[in-house]
């Protein structure tokens, strides 16, 4: 199901929207992050069948998302890049991790399968900056002495709308790179040296698909839906690592979310000889007073419904659903942030 609906997300190069409707249910919107999708579609479709409420959740990308939410014209905003405290503040929001996953870069190679090439930090950044221009390129000939790699021309997609994945994607090469850090920088949106412009994690999984010689960065999740093939990475410890669950957890064990105000945490470039190098949150943006308090405490019999009985459904996406320790985090702080128009808190 899911993989079919990513499939006309792509075609359509649009919105996508999970909804369901019932007469007496209380209708939940939100809108933002592509990144999550999949597994809030999943969980739509269970939480519909189990509850009979409906969720309605427009892939529009994270930049969208944190403006519907801060214009209150949605119950909740997704976004992969948090918010920093004084800016949650200022918009009179709240925000939270809901689930982790990890973005990969993926390729169009003829006679590369998945998994087949590695690049370093260096050389992909050297890529989107268009420093190397041909897949035979000597720096990527030394780190993949067996793979069939051509002159072809490389041909480079990113997101062309703003996305909270091209910014976990740009802040880890900046990280990585200091040119691209001072000719680039990290950002929802950016100035592409060289590429191709694509909506969404759907856009550019199409692109890439449909572009030989292409290379590009999607969640994980689009990736295996849509049989990508996905490159290996050499992380921060210079060890060659897999885009799996076992890599996105090492990465993210190394957080200390009880120390980060706001849950303010990024994942990427994280230390370990198992750590997937682009691992990346994504979060939940809800307004401190609810102009709607019904669909309000909906969203958060949601979320917390998603925390109990949605694990094994991210995990067979390939996401990380969080650890109980900061579930709990969550939800204290849920009790303490959200409340109705009168000042009472609406979480149970």
């Amino acid at each position: 199901m899911i993989s079919k609906i990513l499939k006309r997300a792509a075609v359509a190069a649009a919105s996508v929207a999970v909804t369901a409707s019932v007469a007496f249910a209380v209708d939940i919107s939100g809108a933002g992050a592509t990144f999550p999708y999949p597994i809030y579609a999943k969980w739509a479709d269970m939480y519909k069948k189990e509850t009979g409420a409906s969720l309605n959740y427009q892939s529009i990308g994270s930049g969208g998302g944190i403006k519907q939410v801060k214009a209150r014209t949605v119950t909740f905003g997704a976004s992969d890049q948090p918010l920093k405290l004084e800016e949650l503040e200022a918009a009179g929001l709240t925000q939270w991790p809901q689930v982790i996953g990890a973005i990969v870069p993926v390729v169009n190679l003829d006679g590369v399968a998945p998994g087949e090439l590695t690049l370093s930090a260096d050389a992909l950044a050297k890529i989107f900056l268009g420093e190397i221009k041909s897949w035979d390129d000597p720096i990527l000939k030394k780190l993949n002495p067996k793979a069939k790699l051509t002159a072809q021309a490389i041909a480079v997609a990113h997101r062309s709308d703003g996305s909270g994945t091209t910014f976990n994607f740009t802040n880890y090469l900046s990280k990585v790179s200091a040119d691209w850090k001072a000719k680039v920088g990290e950002s929802t949106a950016v100035e592409w040296p060289v590429g191709l412009g694509a909506k969404g994690n759907e856009g550019v999984a199409s692109t890439v698909a449909n572009t030989k010689g292409a290379i590009g960065y999607v969640e994980y999740a689009y990736a295996k839906q849509n049989k990508m093939t996905f490159v290996k990475m050499v992380n921060k410890d210079g060890k060659v690592v897999a885009p799996t669950s076992e890599s996105f957890q090492a990465a993210a064990a190394n957080t200390d979310w009880a120390k980060a105000p706001g849950f303010y945490e990024i994942l990427t470039d994280e230390p370990g000889a198992k750590s997937w190098p682009i691992t990346a949150a994504t979060f939940i943006l809800l307004p401190k007073q609810s102009q709607d308090a019904a669909a309000t405490a909906e969203a958060l019999k949601f979320f917390g419904w998603a925390f109990a009985k949605g694990a094994k459904a991210a995990e067979e996406l390939d996401y990380i659903p969080l650890p109980t320790s900061l579930v709990a985090l969550i939800k204290k702080s849920w009790a303490a942030n959200i409340k109705d128009s009168d000042g009472k808190p609406l979480a149970n």
